[in-house]
């Protein structure tokens, strides 16, 4: 498993090289998010289709 910084560096590498700082901090907020996402589906914290449905359909309501 890599280091926070090791994934970074490599984020960085991946950006082309006129990048912005707002650019750079929207990519690891994503790569966060992502991350967190998955730790909670390997934990267990899903839902199932129908449950998604029905929060979706309260949202709609609005």
């Amino acid at each position: 498993m890599s280091t926070a910084k090791e994934d970074v560096r490599s984020l960085l590498d991946r950006l082309p090289d006129d990048a912005s700082l707002e650019d750079i901090q929207y990519h690891l907020y994503v790569k966060q998010k992502i991350e967190h996402g998955r730790s909670q589906v390997e934990s267990g914290e899903t839902i199932t289709t129908e449950q998604l449905e029905e929060r979706m359909s309260k949202w709609l309501e609005r």
